[in-house]
């Protein structure tokens, strides 16, 4: 399968081709599959992602999730990790450190004024769709198994959604994270390409005021590959979260057992993507869009009208 290394000297046509591209997709796929199997593993731990639960032993004002990230981050950024183009930290840049070494040079893949806009940034939803919806979701299962008979008089430990596996959690929180936001801003290169391939197509959408939004996410969206990626992810979560016996042989599980076994669950790894990675890449391809002619010179845009008219 191809991998998007982006200094292994390739010519950024290769680089940017919507094969090299999906292959890298798919192997964000396998990641975050197996990083929701380590996080289900351990409880809600609800006190983590509250602000200033852990003050008096961080210092930190924010929550115990993103004092970590803050600390992951910082060492991150030290060896240079977020001057790729594939990376984005969920700290703001403005606080982490400068890198030790020296930044690598990469070849010119995406627009800067499109990639560096605020709007194509999507962390700030990212962690939110997390901690609200996925985290719960996919612990629910420890719930429902520790605490079936759960009254309000019961503590969230007695009731298990609260293991006390803080720095456990967190970790494994933030391997989650970091998988999201690669994959879901991974759609900036989807968008490159496409717009690429076919300029003028795009920039009439992208001139019109306001911007033709609808008409550029028709220009990039194809749903019957959607669909394939939603029974590949279902399938994936079945065989990644499986058991083998002592032989090697997989152990055949329902879904509900799967989930009942606190593995993973399979119809919340789908609803994972179709109701939040799929839209907010979406988003992300169609804001980077939007800017995508930001500073571009006009005789570039007549240049790039002019030949589809000739095409």
């Amino acid at each position: 399968m191809s991998e998007t290394n982006f200094t292994s000297g390739l010519p950024p046509s290769d680089l940017l081709s919507l094969e090299r591209i999906r292959g890298q997709l798919i192997r964000l796929e396998d990641t975050i599959i197996f990083s929701l199997i380590e996080r289900a593993q351990f409880a809600l731990n609800k006190r983590i992602y509250e602000a200033g639960a852990f003050k008096a032993e961080t210092g930190f004002d924010g929550s115990w999730l993103e004092w970590f990230l803050f600390e992951i981050e910082s060492f991150h950024a030290k060896a240079r990790r977020y001057t790729s183009p594939d990376e984005h930290p969920f700290t703001p840049l403005s606080l982490l450190p400068p890198p030790i070494i020296t930044p690598q040079s990469y070849p010119p893949l995406l627009y800067p004024p499109a990639a560096s806009h605020p709007s194509v940034n999507a962390n700030a939803r990212i962690l939110k769709f997390y901690v609200d919806i996925i985290v719960p979701a996919i612990t629910g299962a420890h719930g429902r198994k520790r605490g079936a008979a759960r009254h309000a008089s019961v503590s969230a430990a007695e009731d298990g959604l609260d293991d006390g596996n803080y720095g456990s959690a967190a970790t494994r929180d933030v391997e989650v994270l970091q998988a999201l936001s690669r994959r879901i801003h991974f759609g900036m290169f989807v968008s490159e390409s496409k717009f690429l391939s076919a300029p003028h197509e795009f920039v009439p959408h992208i001139l019109a005021r306001p911007p033709n939004t609808d008409a550029l996410a028709g220009l990039i969206t194809k749903p019957a590959v959607e669909a394939k990626l939603l029974v590949r992810l279902a399938n994936k979560a079945r065989v990644y979260g499986g058991e083998m016996d002592g032989d090697g042989r997989v152990v055949p599980l329902s879904d509900d057992e799967l989930a009942l076994r606190g593995k993973l669950d399979v119809d919340e790894v789908v609803a994972l993507y179709r109701d939040w990675v799929i839209p907010l890449t979406k988003d992300v391809e169609v804001d980077y869009l939007v800017h995508r002619l930001d500073g571009v010179p006009q005789d570039q845009i007549d240049a790039w009208l002019a030949a589809g008219k000739t095409a």
